[in-house]
């Protein structure tokens, strides 16, 4: 279970978040780009759907007109228009959205494909600390969010301008005086989202802030749950529960509360342009510019050409409470790669492979873990890599498979009897096919033996897989058609350990290193796995506290604050009282 939840707010009972910069939504409009003509498809579906509901109400008002000034009834050629116009209207209407939601949903299958590969390219830095309630609330959660955007925001904007452009040029011909009360009207609608735009924010981002924490707890309950049960803490996490629900809920009303008042505020101005228009098209007919039939259609023209322009500004509205999902999916997307591919990759020889750590340092936010570390494994032997918790051990084999590239010096592959060559210049493809690490507490997913054993290598017939199975004790769990529980819950942690080394030497990597991977693991067990990692010319790192695991490698390196210690085989290290691999001894159980 991760940490506790931090508010960020000083009793205040609701969750703080910053407020999300300008531009956040517009960031996000270049997905569209690979889109252009569903989008200009949807654009001009939109144009006509609003534009024949305008022609529709200003005709039929004009009908009417006719029909009480004149005396006289519709024709049928009016009759006809009238009938198209509802059914151009409903197949548009129809139309416009089914458009609409295929371009946003295609869309948001792009950024969630692109939110995961930042995660994976900044990764393992960017989801260090991070709780994965938090991480899976930005790439599903936000991303769902923005469906809003893509579906009823930029193709309504688009279509509002031209229909609102259309029936204005249209009322000036007719009436201009007409206008004096629906430009200024217009003008404070299309005004007003952006008049409250960074409390909108401030608000939205509230509430996915919340909803981000209230996630992150519920990943953390349910992980945790057995924890919970055992010490009698599913009560207080229940009440944790409750109460971060409540403050979604706060968050959630406040958006609601102000996007009504805003409603309120654009039906007012509504009744305004209507009794203007309605004065100014009584003006215009007393004065005889405007004959008593075109009353009806010029007061129903200019009100209803305010309709799309309402219908924005409430989209609008809307929309600027998703700038924090948006700056949130943006940044996700825009994650720094920390370890760049190169500009031309190198080719691995076949054969054995050796490493070569060459005067490497590193540190974590500027402190240093690694300085001047220069090791060498030849191809084909063993390494026990030893040292106190925070010598750098695990920040070797994480270099190794480049999770991060060194601040200086260089990590090496060294071909048996070639050049060797810096990982940076090779492909990912390449170094994983070459480096294989499995960590000391590597989860399993959800699936079948088969289906975890076949994560490296997808094409591995079941002959493979039940051999590596039989070699390292797999096959005694259970057959590749057993089902292994999310993270491996259904099974025990050396368990977990034997599948997790068997996935990793499916692929047959040359180089492989294990990361406390046999801690779980009995003395019988551990040395069955050592001898089944003998076979082969295999290059193996081992990061190990047991001292029978220690002493089968062919050379020890005692690491200490960063800095190789002490090198050579166990015999030689072991006979010096003074040693450092001593000292580190003493402090580990046998």
């Amino acid at each position: 279970m991760s940490g506790a939840i931090q508010d960020g707010t000083a009793g205040s009972g609701t969750t703080e978040a910053p407020v999300p910069p300008r531009g956040s939504l517009r960031a996000l409009l270049p997905a569209l780009a690979g889109h252009r003509a569903m989008m200009a498809r949807t654009c001009a579906t939109a144009v006509v759907e609003q534009g024949s509901l305008v022609t529709l109400l200003t005709l039929a008002a004009h009908t009417v007109g006719t029909a009480v000034t004149e005396d006289r009834a519709p024709s049928a050629e009016t009759v006809a228009a009238l009938v198209l116009l509802v059914l151009v209207r409903a197949l548009t209407t129809w139309r416009e959205m089914d458009l609409s939601h295929d371009l946003a949903y295609r869309v948001l299958a792009e950024l969630r494909v692109r939110v995961f590969d930042g995660l994976a390219r900044s990764a393992p830095a960017r989801v260090a600390g991070k709780r994965s309630g938090e991480l899976a609330a930005t790439a599903m959660t936000d991303v769902e969010a923005l469906e809003f955007f893509y579906a009823h925001t930029t193709a309504q904007l688009l279509a509002s301008g031209v229909v609102f452009t259309g029936g204005t040029v249209t009322l000036a011909m007719l009436e201009p005086w007409l206008l004096v009360a629906v430009l200024p009207v217009a003008a404070l609608l299309a005004a007003a989202p952006f008049a409250d735009a960074r409390g909108r924010a401030a608000r939205g981002a509230r509430t996915r802030a919340a909803a981000a924490k209230l996630s992150a707890d519920t990943v953390d309950t349910v992980d945790g749950l057995r924890e919970l049960l055992a010490f009698g803490g599913l009560a207080s996490r229940r009440g944790q529960l409750a109460e971060q629900g409540r403050r979604v809920g706060e968050a959630q009303r406040a958006e609601a509360t102000w996007e009504a008042m805003a409603a309120a505020v654009r039906d007012l101005l509504i009744v305004c342009a209507v009794l203007g228009v309605v004065a100014a098209a009584a003006q215009s007919v007393t004065s005889g510019r405007l004959h008593g039939a075109w009353a009806p259609a010029a007061m129903a023209l200019a009100l209803s050409v305010l309709g799309p322009v309402a219908e924005s500004a409430r989209a609008l509205s809307q929309a600027m409470g998703l700038r924090a999902a948006a700056a949130r999916v943006d940044a996700a997307m825009r994650a720094p790669a920390l370890a760049p591919p190169p500009a031309a990759s190198c080719t691995l020889p076949p054969g054995p492979l050796g490493v070569r750590f060459r005067q490497v340092s590193f540190d974590y936010g500027g402190q240093p873990v690694l300085v001047g570390v220069d090791l060498t494994v030849p191809a084909g032997r063993t390494l026990a890599l030893v040292g106190a918790s925070g010598a750098g051990k695990s920040t070797c084999a994480h270099l190794l498979a480049r999770f991060w590239d060194p601040v200086a010096g260089a990590v090496l592959l060294v071909p048996d009897g070639g050049a060797p060559i810096d990982i940076r210049d090779l492909s990912d493809a390449q170094l994983r096919a070459a480096v294989a690490v499995v960590g000391q507490d590597t989860p399993l997913f959800h699936g079948t033996f088969a289906d975890n054993l076949r994560l490296g290598a997808p094409g591995a017939d079941d002959r493979v897989l039940a051999e590596i199975a039989s070699l390292c004790g797999v096959d005694g769990i259970g057959s590749l058609d057993t089902p292994v529980g999310e993270r491996g819950s259904t099974v025990s942690g050396g368990q977990r350990a034997r599948i997790a080394l068997a996935r990793a030497l499916v692929p047959g990597p040359r180089v492989l290193v294990l990361d406390e991977t046999t801690a779980h693991l009995d003395n019988a067990g551990d040395a069955r796995l050592a001898a089944a990692l003998g076979a082969g010319n295999r290059t193996t790192i081992v990061i190990a506290h047991r001292r029978a695991t220690i002493r089968r490698a062919d050379r020890v390196a005692v690491l200490e604050a960063g800095r190789v210690a002490e090198e050579g085989t166990w015999e030689e290290l072991t006979a010096r009282p003074d040693s450092a691999l001593n000292r580190v001894l003493a402090t580990t159980p046998s």
